[in-house]
């Protein structure tokens, strides 16, 4: 059979905050598709991007695997892919250049070629795939195996023909999870990430993802890949693969990059019963709602089973940027769900908005306010990226003219007309950080006083920092009253 040779765009370097962080985690997507390509008779090979420096770096794999196919399929359980940034849009256009070079067929699977498929069969992709892509890969490339020439019949596909191009019906959303084989672990070089993980953080972490899709309206997310359903793998599917991981690859941490985790009703139940049957020892952090939270059987079930840390979309501390999101949570919602995360002892993770359209100094102050209240433990702070095939991008992509995405994650210049210029975004993303860890600093006195020797080298770090981020804040808190006052 026919050779693939798997890679993506996602470079770690295009996210200077993991990059930064040393928090790598393999392409999960990625060799999820590969995994299901070797289960139908190929061979498969991974070029993992993101320790590279360069899109050049993919010609080695060319010259040593000589592949007939080059599918750029980027990790969709990675909520950074969904952000279309030019740095990876860039990659992906060169890479899919090396590899018509070496007589390729490039298919690439990814939010921004779903968005924007045209630019992709532009520079040099063969087709696109919008929307799930193992099911649609499979069946175009054995289309393709078999000399045929009509892919009309495949759903969820852009490819030009005679300068024309055309897009078939959309695919049908993949309902039975179970039914995909475990990823493609063995393709990766898990020494790197290992060694990485051991290095800087003591641990090793791997990633899993036990769901698709979110049901959820929040009128700023888009979903390209998996869409507005939300379909799980049963407890017994996930258990199987942690089983496997562990195994062989030791980690002691995992990141569940649901968009949503343990929605399903009884999931958690049956996950926590399946982990303490196993007799399974590890931590984990997910990605869930303040609502959910609420729940308290699923909050006891979360935290018996290993939840170390929850990420929430706290998003604002403003009810009325909440609603303008359509977030469907309430500003009350976040203090309880984080004050009951406490009680169990889990760590607290906000992400955090600011510059949604129309929002104002009294919403800011509100979103400060419930910073310095609730002190989570970690936090996210972006501010508004309007993502194509969003109701808020269709609000406000009149203003965007020379620039629609940012250059990597870092980038946070606010693309649109809003109630204060984009530097002073910038400036309140700083300032907010540092009255943050001015904050948990003290508290990590206070806990150094109490009890000193359960005091980590994190946390002991945020002490040593009081006396820098004290002036920074105060110098940030000045250049920021050139725009509003901050109470």
């Amino acid at each position: 059979m026919s050779t693939i040779l798997f890679t993506h765009s996602y470079f770690l370097k295009f996210d200077p905050k993991q990059w930064n962080a040393k928090q790598p985690y393999p392409p999960l997507a990625t060799i999820l598709a590969a995994a299901v390509m070797r289960e139908n008779g190929f061979n498969v090979a991974l070029h993992d991007t993101n320790f590279a420096n360069s899109a050049e770096e993919i010609i080695p794999m060319l010259k040593k695997e000589k592949p007939e196919y080059v599918v750029i399929y980027d990790d969709g359980f990675n909520y950074l892919t969904k952000m279309c940034l030019t740095n990876m849009r860039e990659a992906a256009f060169k890479m899919a250049e090396y590899a018509k070079t070496y007589g390729c067929k490039v298919i690439v699977s990814s939010s921004d070629a779903a968005d924007h498929y045209e630019k992709y069969l532009k520079h040099h992709a063969d087709f696109v795939i919008i929307g799930e892509g193992e099911i649609a890969l499979k069946e175009l490339i054995f289309t393709l195996e078999n000399k045929h020439t009509n892919f009309d019949s495949i759903q969820g596909l852009a490819f030009k023909t005679n300068e024309q191009i055309t897009l078939t019906s959309k695919r049908t959303v993949i309902k039975n999870l179970d039914e995909f084989p475990l990823p493609a672990w063995d393709l990766v070089d898990m020494d790197i990430y290992k060694k990485t993980w051991l290095k800087h953080h003591g641990y090793f972490s791997l990633n899993i993802a036990t769901t698709r899709g979110c049901p959820y309206k929040c009128n700023w997310c888009a979903k390209p890949i998996y869409g507005n359903r939300y379909n799980s793998r049963s407890p017994e599917h996930v258990i199987k693969e942690i089983e496997y991981v562990i195994k062989n690859y030791q980690p002691t941490y995992f990141w569940m990059c649901d968009d949503i985790f343990g929605l399903k009703p009884g999931w958690v139940q049956e996950f926590n019963q399946l982990v303490k049957e196993k007799k399974l020892n590890f931590k984990y952090k997910i990605q869930s709602r303040v609502d959910l939270l609420l729940e308290s059987d699923n909050l006891e079930a979360l935290a018996s089973s290993g939840l170390e840390t929850a990420w929430v979309g706290a998003e604002s501390g403003s009810q009325a940027i909440l609603d303008a999101m359509d977030k469907g949570t309430k500003v009350e919602e976040i203090y309880k769900a984080t004050k009951l995360l406490k009680e169990k002892g889990i760590r607290v993770a906000f992400f955090l908005q600011f510059g949604y359209l129309g929002e104002t100094k009294e919403d800011i102050d509100l979103t400060i306010k419930m910073v310095k209240d609730l002190l989570p433990d970690d936090m996210g702070v972006s501010v508004s990226y309007p993502l194509p095939g969003t109701k808020f991008y269709e609000k406000v992509k009149e203003d965007l003219k020379t620039k629609t995405n940012w250059t990597d994650s870092d980038d946070l210049d606010l693309m649109f007309k809003n109630t204060y210029p984009p530097a002073f975004y910038k400036k309140l993303h700083r300032y907010v950080h540092k009255i943050h860890r001015t904050k948990l600093g003290f508290q990590y006195i206070k806990k150094l006083i109490k009890k000193p020797f359960t005091v980590t080298p994190r946390q002991l770090k945020y002490i040593l920092a009081i006396p820098y981020y004290i002036p920074m804040s105060i110098i940030e808190k000045i250049q920021l009253n050139k725009y509003m006052t901050i109470k």
